[in-house]
């Protein structure tokens, strides 16, 4: 028996004791998720580097028959990509002045709920939140998956300033862009462009917290378009990104065509590599 599980026994209020055993075993659970998704990983990856089952079976003292079972069973490595245990969605707040209310765009609660479903597909606990119109966010916690561009947050803002490779500028006719510093290449939104087309640009990375313990992943589109095409490819080939960049940190940009109707993506591609960024010990 665990400390953690005698303290636990030797509690006497009942009301308490079922609370503290509640979240106890959500935390449990959690764990129980995380140790069953990185030993999958682990056989993956081992298999991967021309391992046969049998020889990790024999290496690692279980049957043959049980690393198949791990191989194809429990949570999916690229859950990881997302975030651990569980995951934070947040999704911008508007401000409508015309009405002098606080409103959400409807693309911005697409991603939202995808994010979210998408998440719980891997096993991952989710909450979701809005960054307010003020912009004001606690970036500083684990598990933060932010859909919010740079300009609706000044706590944003200073994330995607920590981008070495992609950086967020207006253009000298007022549209923002995308500027990529190793081509020189200049994304910008069809609907900025003339003629106007249903096409967008979307930001995915993973930066740094402001606190330097953790990072988050960041989602933008220079409209909300761009937004809904990130969400698309992390839905299709999560896989494929996990296996690239895994946790590390990294950014890259999406083109996206979409349905001028509806909002809704036809295609989702990467418009450069997924730039790794170098991280500096200080």
């Amino acid at each position: 028996m665990s400390d953690e599980l005698r303290r636990i026994v030797a509690i006497d209020d009942p009301y308490l004791l079922l609370r503290e055993v509640t979240t106890r075993l959500a935390d449990a659970q959690q764990e129980v998720t995380e140790l069953a998704r990185l030993r999958r990983r682990v056989v993956q990856d081992l298999h991967a580097q021309g391992l046969s089952y049998a020889q990790i079976a024999a290496k690692a003292g279980l049957s043959r028959g049980r690393i198949h079972q791990i191989r194809h069973t429990g949570p999916a490595p690229e859950g990881a990509f997302l975030g651990r245990g569980s995951v934070t969605v947040a999704t911008p707040l508007r401000r409508d002045d015309e009405r002098g209310r606080t409103v959400v765009a409807v693309d911005d609660v697409s991603s939202g709920k995808r994010l979210e479903g998408l998440a719980r597909s891997y096993g991952l606990d989710v909450t979701s939140e809005h960054v307010p119109v003020t912009g004001a966010i606690d970036l500083d916690r684990d598990g933060l998956v932010v859909v919010c561009g740079p300009r609706m947050s000044q706590e944003m803002w200073d994330t995607y300033a920590q981008d070495p490779v992609l950086a967020w500028e207006r253009a000298e006719d007022g549209p923002w862009t995308v500027v990529d510093r190793k081509t020189g290449l200049v994304h910008r939104s069809g609907q900025d462009s003339a003629p106007a087309r249903p096409y967008d640009v979307g930001y995915l990375g993973r930066l740094p917290r402001p606190d330097g313990q953790g990072t988050l992943l960041a989602i933008a589109g220079i409209h909300t378009q761009g937004s809904l095409g990130v969400v698309q490819l992390l839905t299709n080939d999560l896989n494929t990104l996990w296996g690239q960049v895994g946790d590390q940190r990294f950014s890259t940009l999406v083109g996206v065509e979409y349905d001028p109707d509806t909002s809704e993506p036809l295609s989702a591609e990467l418009l450069c590599p997924l730039y790794r960024h170098e991280v500096t010990s200080v």
